[in-house]
């Protein structure tokens, strides 16, 4: 299996982008061990408590994360929790996310990422 890591923005696509998260991360990636942090787990919680688009989606990408194998980090803010998972040393998978700053973090360090491409199409970027 191939891990790959979704950040919050991640689990928000659905209703943001309207990009069907799994079915594509199945396109691009044979048997994915989906996996995400609890700080984005938090980071969900927190959002979906607000009003709106992105409390909408939040709620969603909160429902969505049952369907990954959540795990804990040293790290509390999401997107540290999520490079600190996508270590090089002891990582050959990918991070899904959307979030441009987060994207060139970890291209940076070598860390191959899906994102947005098109309409509602996710495409791998290696570094």
């Amino acid at each position: 299996m191939t891990t790959v890591v979704l950040d919050t923005n991640a689990l928000m696509m659905p209703v943001e982008c309207d990009v069907r998260v799994f079915e594509e991360i199945d396109r691009l990636v044979d048997a994915p061990d989906l996996v995400t942090p609890e700080a984005v787990v938090a980071e969900l919680e927190k959002l979906a408590a607000g009003a709106g688009e992105e409390a909408t989606a939040a709620s969603v990408g909160r429902d969505l994360a049952e369907r990954c194998r959540v795990v804990g980090t040293t790290e509390q803010y999401a997107d540290d929790a999520v490079v600190e998972l996508a270590s090089p040393e002891a990582f050959d998978g990918y991070v899904v996310t959307n979030d441009r700053p987060l994207r060139e973090r970890l291209l940076a360090r070598g860390v191959r990422v899906i994102g947005l491409r098109g309409a509602n199409t996710l495409a791998v970027t290696e570094p």
